[in-house]
């Protein structure tokens, strides 16, 4: 009877450690299912961003939802999202006439996309071709 017992308290030890973390699963929303997506965007004038004094900084959360300080963090995600994270894809826009003006602004971004660490440095002629680029990500 003693090793009857055993037995049973091991399987019953053994089946609630195993099958515990199921019970209740289908009811409850899992948490930190998704790949962060987070990043600090900061914009100032200046050759490269060691040189240049950061003017502007804002934060983009794209997982689970759209939110941080961007003015307009949706259309900032969807638009990383089309280009899969990947900065470098964003083209500028059709129809955009910039002056060859040359006031050089960096941009810089830092953080998560998708659970990839992100550092990112791009040196625009000016303003105005920083802003062709893409609709929003660089926006702010």
């Amino acid at each position: 009877m003693p090793n009857t017992a055993r037995w049973a308290a091991t399987l019953t030890l053994t089946a609630t450690a195993v099958c515990g973390p199921l019970v209740g699963s289908a009811h409850a929303a899992p948490s930190g299912l998704y790949a962060p997506s987070a990043l600090v965007l900061t914009t100032g004038h200046g050759q490269t961003a060691a040189a240049a004094t950061p003017e502007r900084a804002v934060t983009l959360n794209c997982a689970p939802t759209a939110s941080g300080t961007h003015p307009a963090a949706p259309d900032a995600c969807a638009e990383l999202r089309a280009v899969k994270g990947d900065l470098d894809a964003l083209t500028p826009r059709n129809g955009v006439f910039c002056t060859r003006l040359y006031d050089p602004v960096v941009v810089t971004a830092e953080g998560v996309w998708q659970g990839k660490r992100v550092s990112y440095e791009h040196t625009f002629a000016n303003e105005c071709v920083k802003n062709s680029y893409g609709m929003t990500v660089f926006a702010f």
